[in-house]
């Protein structure tokens, strides 16, 4: 089997339930982004993290790997492979336990620190990109809405394991200043 089907060429795409939608519609657009910041955690895992950062990131993936799933089929009646909301209070359980390692936000802060901390902020803002693109998805289509509330908490969450990368490896945040 080869790894071009040339069934794309013509601007549309599959997705589940053998339909065929166009390569800019919004569907594609939200899933396709999610992809994106998948691929983005990939590059922070090649850096040397604590093994609990590195899971954590790597069950995101996964979990990634499933939000794209779910938005790629249209079939609400379909239930498997759907965000739960068990995942959504992992990911809150998971903030307050990382939140409690770190101080008070007094201000606001930049992006940067360690280049960890630095590309997980940039993965965040992909999630908020994405979070955007399945908010414009159901303007027009009915979709999962834990999938919206999934990738909210997810954005929390790369800014705080942004911010504990930096505390672990004793780099200050970049605090904003006008």
């Amino acid at each position: 089997m080869k790894i071009y089907t040339k069934t794309g060429d013509d601007g549309n795409t599959g997705v589940q339930g053998n339909l065929r939608i166009s390569k800019s519609h919004p569907r594609i657009i939200a899933y396709g982004t999610v992809d994106e910041a998948n691929a983005a955690l990939g590059v922070v895992l090649t850096n040397s993290l604590d093994e609990d950062i590195t899971n954590l990131l790597t069950l995101l993936q996964n979990e990634l790997f499933l939000v794209g799933a779910d938005l790629s089929n249209p079939n609400l009646n379909d239930i498997k492979n759907r965000v739960s909301l068990k995942m959504i209070q992992n990911l809150e359980s998971t903030i307050d336990k990382f939140e409690s390692e770190l101080p008070p936000l007094t201000n606001f802060i930049l992006p940067g620190g360690d280049i960890a901390a630095a590309q997980l902020h940039y993965v965040r803002t992909i999630v908020r990109r994405a979070e955007t693109h399945v908010v414009h998805l159901t303007e027009k289509n009915e979709i999962n809405s834990n999938c919206i509330i999934y990738l909210n908490r997810l954005s929390d969450l790369l800014f705080v394991v942004s911010r504990l990368i930096n505390k672990r490896k004793n780099k200050d945040d970049i605090l904003w200043k006008i």
